[in-house]
């Protein structure tokens, strides 16, 4: 306990001692991204496969190519796409497809193989060919033909698929899918959404009292809250300013904004239990990166007060740019693949991951905007 409390004062130490040398500029964070970005993509040159974490990674790559315009970006996605053949999971037998977890081609419910359609998306609308959507029609337009309610049976699901929902009704003005959005979400908020505390538990496993930290409190998961504030930053993007639910929408995200600032540490970062930050102590990247990049779109966007959320988003991309990017341009102390705050798991400068990086990149682009 002594060694961590000497840690986190000395990155509180660097932290403070960067923002005075080095003041915050547009042209340094667009150096940055093209720093992070080039050392992820020189070092896996191979397109992935279209599960979630490396279709992550992709939401962010795309979101620099549309702030910077670098056609390597753009080609980078366009190779996943084509590699991955403009899909998530490959079943074509629709009575086999299954929403439980599960990475086989039968899976084509699971969000954790929607979230591909997000980049495949924004790649038909870069140069439209009806290939490249065919598969996300298919795939959701069936989804919402069912009776189901329950596909977003966890936190992650919900930056996996809300902002797919929004993007295809832009696509087709089809109005069923902010319907079924509401209908999925509404679920989703019956099962994991603590009124109390203004956040989500990553499933229904965690609820409290049924699930608590071992100092008796609730365990919020940091990554888990950031896909949801992240998912529901980008559909408040996308969605029609008249849509019959925005509003609710816009409180949700703003009820999140103020519970996750409250939980900020004083270096910027959020701990991986959001509200036991000793369970499992220390700086974790994911979780801070989509937290700063749904603070920095709500600023951007008017959705929140800068009075009050700067402070905020400032010192969480202080942490971001100081301490979790390396001098190589590696981003460190991503939690690895998982599901909840585990104590002892090792975290540090070299811990680093696609989805990590993904969320680093989809900051970095909105603290470019601020400017």
């Amino acid at each position: 306990m002594k060694n961590y409390y000497l840690t986190t004062l000395l990155l509180w130490v660097v932290t403070l001692a960067a923002c005075a040398q080095k003041p915050f500029s547009s042209q340094e964070t667009l150096d940055i991204i093209h720093k992070v970005n080039s050392y992820w993509q020189s070092n896996n040159p191979k397109p992935g496969v279209s599960f979630w974490h490396n279709a992550a990674y992709h939401t962010g790559n795309m979101e620099a190519y549309f702030l910077t315009g670098k056609p390597e970006y753009l080609q980078y996605s366009e190779a996943w796409a084509v590699h991955n053949k403009w899909k998530g999971a490959k079943s074509s037998n629709k009575s086999k497809w299954k929403y439980s977890y599960g990475e086989t081609n039968e899976y084509v419910l699971f969000g954790d193989y929607q979230v591909c359609f997000q980049t495949y998306i924004d790649l038909y609308n870069i140069s439209p060919d009806p290939q490249k959507v065919a598969r996300a029609i298919e795939v959701m337009e069936y989804q919402m033909s069912t009776p189901k309610k329950d596909y977003w049976w966890w936190a992650d699901g919900l930056y996996m698929v809300m902002p797919v929902m929004t993007k295809l009704y832009k696509l087709t003005n089809n109005p069923l899918y902010l319907e079924k959005l509401h209908q999925y979400l509404s679920y989703s908020d019956s099962i994991m959404y603590d009124e109390e505390a203004g956040l989500y538990y990553r499933d229904a496993k965690y609820i409290y009292p049924k699930h608590k930290t071992p100092s008796g409190k609730k365990d919020f998961w940091a990554r888990g809250d950031g896909w949801v504030f992240a998912g529901l930053a980008k559909v408040l993007k996308d969605l029609p300013e008249t849509d019959q639910y925005r509003q609710e929408y816009v409180s949700r995200f703003q009820t999140m904004a103020k519970a996750i600032a409250t939980c900020q540490q004083p270096e910027g970062y959020w701990t991986r239990s959001m509200l036991d930050p000793h369970f499992a102590p220390g700086p974790e990247t994911s979780g801070t990166a989509f937290f700063a990049y749904g603070f920095l779109r709500g600023m951007n966007n008017g959705l929140l007060d800068k009075a009050t959320y700067q402070p905020v988003a400032l010192k969480a991309w202080s942490y971001l740019k100081d301490v979790a990017l390396q001098e190589d341009g590696k981003v460190g102390y991503v939690q690895p693949i998982g599901e909840k705050a585990i104590p002892g798991q090792v975290v540090n400068a070299n811990s680093t991951a696609d989805f990590g990086v993904g969320a680093f990149l989809l900051a970095a682009c909105e603290m470019a905007r601020f400017y």
